[in-house]
């Protein structure tokens, strides 16, 4: 209950409390639907002494009113509605029941204001003369803010209702209780379910209760007077009477009679001063289907005109005018209008939803199509929308009778969205090498921009080289086009590829970005080149300085109005927290990012990638194809280079965990074709300690050893400190598969001084996680070495005996390792750590007597394996991690939900407190 109604429902609770209080009268003034019976029946529900009576009086019913005399001597609660209904009878009567209120009474008077004979007077004049002890209030009941709305929409249609549109049906039931009942209750009806979104609610209609209240106050005016009411129903919203008259078509003089004699029979409301409109805006579109069409044609014809008049300008509602009054050629030039002011000021959705519906209409005169099209096209390509654009564009783009510079122009940005919005590389690089073709004599700034997107190296398929071979061309392009925006777009792209190489001029390059005094087509561009650099140096390895170019990438997009870049540094950031162990709710950030981008996949990759390799860490596995590869839409080899590279590391390290050797071999020698077919290396970071595992478990050596060679001869002297960790971390994986076989002892320690060192450089960066990871392997060699000579066949296993210092080292780091593990929520690395630690602590420390039997609780093995059950590991990879057999591990989930009451690993997950 909100503050305003408590503070109406006290005064009366406390006279019903004491049959001795003075007595009160509240009117409750309000118009139709905004809970005023509502009210009256909460304080029906109040409770009062043992003598109180209630008694229930509604206006203009055939029952008449109740007999007041038998109810003068004992306390009476009156409750009466629709007083604004009652006849000179009733008013007469109530009015002496009012008058006569003694102690212990109270008295709640409802009506609708806009419909009383004597306006402002809700017991007809003369006034009433009230007893001096009768407290008199009034209370309005106010309409839902949105977070009721919100409450009203989860309740009635389970939740399924995004914030856009319980936004829009604020605005278009102004919040009144009963229009937001009614509409709910159509949209839980309709068939396909409701699914949540703003445009189904505009296409629910209007429903019949408020319908059939506008319609008859309405058809309550003389036909004279009835048309300024269908022109506020035109204009869709509150207007000034000068111009609701003007589009009403009524002289001054009438038009100022039917506004008054609208406003009287509550047919028209004045919700702002001087503006005047519908009470409910919902109620315009069951007025507008009454207008008949002839005058409903005419009417907007006039409505545009007035607002023309309008500073600023509504382009939009005027060329929405313009269309319904048939006037195709000033419809198509407002269009125009609206379309380029939503795009100067930063509103691309709202000109590509505008464009998208008018490239759509059929008999579309081509020059207007040549017009209008590469507007579309750039808003689209700046924007968040790409879906049905791309639709859109290429349909256009086969139309022969488009002049070569505009169909150029549709395609470059065609091939911009099929690339960088839709993930769709090998069709959009095709696209953009035609435009440049195409634009390369006709419009050289643009064919720079093509070329200049020819440049970027993220996308599969060609090589290193076949990116630079664009470079020189982009730049004689940019140069020769005099067009300094052109010039900041291929340095922007020229960034990229200098920085994802670890090239050290790309450094001296960003500076060269015009972030200062730039003009915005310049300033877009600029920002896009310091979300790139950002994004490439995250994967770099770069940290501190990422988060500097992607503050500043950010808030340049902002002001430049670049939403589409200033969206995608957002999935950059998501990286940057994984890598730099930021893991507390990363997982419900890459949801909600996802959410928020579903109809563009490359723009989602990086959540997805992350979301995916949380799962693996927290032992999710279960999830983590599901995650990686975007729900089955995507193939780690189809995506971006770096991406796809991180994601099929994360497939072979969970086919390797899972002993499926073989299959994780075959990834990892796929994986590392496309690799080694683009010629990032840089990108190799998070794939090949995987890669040369899994080819050495295998039994493939030749295979990891070129993998190696391979990653360092791509590295050369570049400047990449987390790919130069990866390589180190390669090598050690190199030594310690290879230890066994070769160098025994001396190979294991060799390897963990290997993993040391990837270790201390991850540190540097920092990558807590990977750090965690090779600090894990150093201690894993050490402790084989110590258990190779432990097993000698001099001495044989003396588990009994002191370790050595090494091995004492070793077990620190590892406890440590299981700590970090724990602290960042990687429950698989955390127990796999713990699993390996029991190998050795008994030995070190003996079991203490009068171990604890845990009966009824769960002991710390049963927690840790019960942990990963829920978390979605068969018994059998559970085995693989903790080093036990799959029966021991069924045994331990079986004790586990005994002692937790769990019927089921699902249930299970509930009773540990958490979400399977």
């Amino acid at each position: 209950m909100n503050e305003a109604r408590g503070s109406a429902l006290r005064p009366l609770a406390r006279v019903l409390a004491d049959g001795r209080a003075e007595p009160v009268l509240l009117f409750v003034e309000g118009a139709a639907g905004t809970g005023k019976s509502h009210l009256l029946q909460e304080l029906a529900d109040l409770p009062g002494t043992a003598e109180t009576v209630r008694v229930r009086w509604r206006c203009g019913t055939d029952g008449g009113p109740p007999d007041e005399d038998a109810h003068r001597r004992v306390p009476t609660l009156w409750l009466v509605d629709d007083v604004h209904r009652a006849d000179e009878d009733e008013l007469r009567r109530l009015r002496r029941v009012l008058e006569g209120l003694g102690p212990g009474s109270a008295a709640a008077v409802a009506y609708r204001p806009e419909e009383l004979p004597v306006p402002g007077l809700p017991l007809g004049a003369p006034p009433v003369a009230y007893p001096p002890r009768l407290a008199v209030l009034r209370h309005r009941p106010e309409p839902w803010e949105e977070e009721r709305v919100r409450r009203a929409a989860a309740e009635a249609l389970g939740g399924n209702c995004t914030p856009e549109a319980v936004r829009r049906l604020r605005e278009l039931t102004g919040g009144v209780p009963r229009v937001v009942v009614d509409l709910l209750a159509v949209l839980g009806e309709r068939h396909p379910p409701f699914a949540g979104t703003a445009a189904e609610l505009e296409a629910a209609g209007v429903p019949a209760r408020l319908a059939e209240l506008v319609l008859s106050r309405t058809h309550a005016l003389s036909p004279a007077h009835r048309p300024v009411v269908w022109a506020a129903a035109v204009l869709d919203g509150p207007a000034g009477r000068d111009e609701l008259i003007a589009v009403s078509g009524l002289g001054t003089a009438t038009g100022g009679d039917a506004l008054l004699r609208a406003l009287e029979v509550a047919a028209l409301a004045e919700p702002a001063e001087g503006r005047y409109g519908f009470a409910v805006p919902l109620a315009a579109p069951a007025v507008r289907a009454c207008v008949p069409g002839p005058v409903r044609q005419d009417m907007h014809g006039r409505a545009a005109d007035a607002l023309g008049r309008r500073q600023p300008v509504p382009w939009d509602a005027v060329a929405e005018h313009r269309r319904a009054a048939g006037d195709t050629r000033r419809w198509l030039g407002a269009v125009e209008r609206a379309a380029e002011s939503a795009a100067a000021s930063g509103r691309h959705e709202q000109a590509v939803a505008l464009l998208e519906r008018t490239l759509a209409t059929p008999g579309l005169p081509p020059r207007s199509r040549a017009r209008l099209a590469p507007l579309l096209a750039r808003s689209a390509v700046t924007g968040l929308r790409s879906d049905r654009t791309v639709e859109v564009l290429a349909q256009i783009v086969r139309d022969a009778s488009l002049p070569p510079a505009v169909r150029g122009e549709l395609r470059l940005d065609l091939g911009l969205m099929l690339c960088n919005q839709m993930g769709r590389f090998p069709e959009g690089w095709r696209v953009l090498e035609t435009a440049a073709a195409e634009l390369r004599e006709v419009r050289p700034g643009l064919a720079a921009r093509a070329m200049a997107a020819l440049l970027t190296p993220y996308w599969p398929g060609h090589s290193i080289d076949v990116h630079r071979g664009w470079l020189a061309e982009a730049v004689a392009a940019a140069d020769a086009s005099g067009d300094d925006a052109m010039r900041t777009a291929v340095l922007a792209n020229r960034i990229g590829l200098a920085m994802s190489c670890a090239d050290p001029e790309a450094w001296d390059l960003v500076k060269e970005l015009p972030v200062e005094g730039a003009d915005p087509a310049c300033a877009r561009q600029a920002a896009r080149g310091l979300c790139n650099a950002a994004d490439s140096a995250v994967w770099l390895g770069f940290h501190k300085r990422a988060e500097d170019l992607m503050t500043e990438g950010r808030d340049l997009s902002a002001q430049s109005g670049a939403p589409y870049t200033e969206q995608g540094v957002l999935g950059t950031r998501l990286i940057q927290e994984w890598w730099t162990g930021q893991w507390p709710g990363l997982a419900e950030k890459c949801e909600d990012f996802i959410a928020a981008t579903a109809d563009m996949p490359y723009l989602a990759s990086d959540a997805y990638l992350v979301r995916g390799l949380l799962a693996l860490a927290q032992g999710d596995w279960g999830e983590v194809l599901t995650w990686l590869s975007q729900r089955g839409t995507f193939g780690t080899e189809k995506l971006p280079v770096p991406l796809g590279a991180t994601a099929a590391g994360a497939m072979i390290r969970l086919a390797l965990a899972r002993q499926e050797v073989e299959a994780a071999a075959e990834q990892a020698r796929a994986a590392w074709a496309v690799v080694a077919a683009k010629g990032v290396w840089p990108w190799a970071a998070e794939l090949a300690p995987w890669a040369v595992e899994a080819l050495a478990r295998a039994g493939d050596g030749a295979a990891a050893h070129t993998v190696v060679r391979d990653f360092s001869r791509g590295l050369g002297r570049g400047d990449a400190p987390a790919a130069g960790a990866a390589l180190i971390w390669s090598r050690a994986v190199l030594a310690e598969t290879e230890a066994p076989d070769r160098e025994g002892r001396a190979g294991l320690l060799r390897a963990a001084e290997l993993y040391r060192e990837a270790s201390a450089a991850y540190a540097e960066l920092p990558r807590p996680y990977t750090r965690a990871l090779t600090a894990e392997g150093a201690a894993r060699c050490v402790l084989a070495a110590d258990t190779e000579v432990e097993a000698g066949p001099d001495t044989g296993a003396d588990t009994g005996a002191d370790e050595g210092p090494a091995t004492l080292s070793a077990i620190a780091e590892l406890e440590s390792c299981a700590r970090s593990f724990t602290e960042l929520g990687a429950v698989w690395d955390a127990a796999r750590a713990r699993a390996l630690l029991r190998t050795r602590l008994p030995a070190k420390k003996g079991r203490p007597p009068g171990r604890p039997s845990h009966a009824d609780e769960l002991s710390p093995r049963e927690t840790e394996v019960a942990q990963l059950a829920v978390s979605g590991l068969t018994n059998r990879e559970i085995a693989a991690t903790l080093h036990l057999s799959p029966r021991t591990v069924e045994q331990h989930i079986a004790r586990a939900m005994r002692k937790t009451g769990a019927l089921s690993r699902r249930d299970l997950a509930h009773r540990l407190g958490r979400t399977p």
